[in-house]
């Protein structure tokens, strides 16, 4: 699902619609324990981001468990309480003791690459709600949802949610038309915190993030790395590989390092999404197919190149006025790609003014603000 803020002019604006404090109560709790649900413990850098985003911004009087699918991991990797979200026991235990469930983030409710997840997610959050407890929607990308059923299903969860945010034009549209009070905001990991760069290159360094897709085809494949070692072998430029789902993306990395200079190609994996976007703070430019790659690098100043995969790419170029090119139309020879990376970067950047988008991310910390008020 697309990733998108409205614009006035050239600034982004939030599609602003308060949401619903009917139900809140001026009663305010001592402790308020929060179930987090999310694609989180699977590796995937991006939804990690926005986990480790959810917990930053969660108030202090909150405690979060994750359901997880590697609760050690998450246990380990955040200082927070995981449980594992296939054993149903446990998650049925743990709601019961919680008092808030949250949706977030990402595009959860889709039904076109499966129909199983939707089906996890809006039978949990019917679960959660049925137990008590308050349930919010959280820099969520809707749709698309193609079934009668399940769009149904939705809208009435929707309704009784205390907040929904979202994160796309598309999403805030559809919530639009089913009439449900709703906040639209930029990504949240524009805002995701991180430690500073423990060194930035002095050589000119590329961070580089790819992930299989049937429009990454072998020959499309070959340009890339066809342009990239072009690059090293002009300029000396290094080139640091950046699988953001190891389990996906690695073999792909390890494919394009045997076709570039080794003494100029270093590969990174990393499970924190905050030293992930330490390590983006540290280069000078990255070329990248996933969303939250080009979110990180853009958020703090690192200019970037996308190679969009998909319409929520696609949706971040035309808001952000990100150069890149749709897969789907990339370039044939590598020195026509290789040309248009050298015209868009430069080793010393002037600053990227993206605080429009930083601002507009803030809607989703807002949503959060009232949970202390809901009891």
């Amino acid at each position: 699902m697309a990733t998108a803020v409205r614009h006035t002019g050239d600034r982004p604006h939030a599609r602003v619609h308060r949401h619903d404090r009917r139900n809140f109560s001026p009663r305010r709790c001592v402790m308020t324990q929060v179930v987090l649900c999310g694609y989180y413990g699977y590796g995937n850098a991006g939804d990690e981001a926005l986990l480790a985003t959810l917990l930053e911004q969660l108030p202090a009087h909150c405690t979060p468990i994750v359901l997880s699918g590697n609760p050690q991991a998450t246990t380990a990797l955040y200082g927070v309480a995981a449980c594992d979200r296939y054993q149903w026991r446990q998650v049925l235990h743990t709601l019961r003791r919680s008092q808030v469930f949250i949706w977030g983030g990402g595009s959860l409710i889709q039904d076109v690459t499966s129909w199983r997840s939707p089906l996890y997610y809006l039978g949990l959050m019917t679960l959660a709600q049925h137990l008590g407890c308050r349930t919010v929607a959280w820099a969520q990308g809707i749709g698309p949802v193609k079934s009668p059923l399940y769009r149904w299903w939705l809208r009435q969860l929707l309704r009784r949610c205390i907040a929904v945010t979202v994160r796309d034009s598309g999403s805030a549209a559809l919530l639009r038309q089913w009439q449900i009070p709703h906040q639209q905001g930029a990504d949240p990991v524009w805002l995701m915190r991180s430690p500073p760069p423990s060194e930035t290159s002095r050589t000119p360094t590329m961070a580089v993030s790819l992930r299989p897709h049937p429009t990454l085809t072998p020959e499309r494949f070959a340009t890339i790395a066809a342009a990239l070692r072009a690059w090293q072998e002009d300029a000396g430029l290094e080139v640091l590989l950046l699988p953001f789902q190891p389990c996906q993306d690695l073999p792909l990395a390890e494919q394009l390092y045997g076709q570039l200079i080794a003494s100029q190609t270093r590969l990174l994996c990393l499970a924190d999404p905050r030293q992930i976007k330490a390590v983006l703070a540290g280069v000078q430019g990255a070329i990248a197919m996933r969303l939250h790659a080009l979110i990180m690098a853009a958020s703090v100043g690192c200019p970037c190149f996308a190679l969009s995969y998909d319409p929520k790419v696609s949706h971040l170029m035309a808001d952000t006025g990100m150069p890149g090119w749709e897969l789907s139309a990339l370039p044939a020879t590598p020195h026509v790609l290789l040309s248009q990376w050298q015209q868009h970067w430069h080793p010393n950047p002037p600053y990227l003014n993206y605080q429009a988008y930083r601002d507009s991310a803030q809607v989703h910390q807002a949503a959060l603000e009232g949970l202390g008020d809901t009891f």
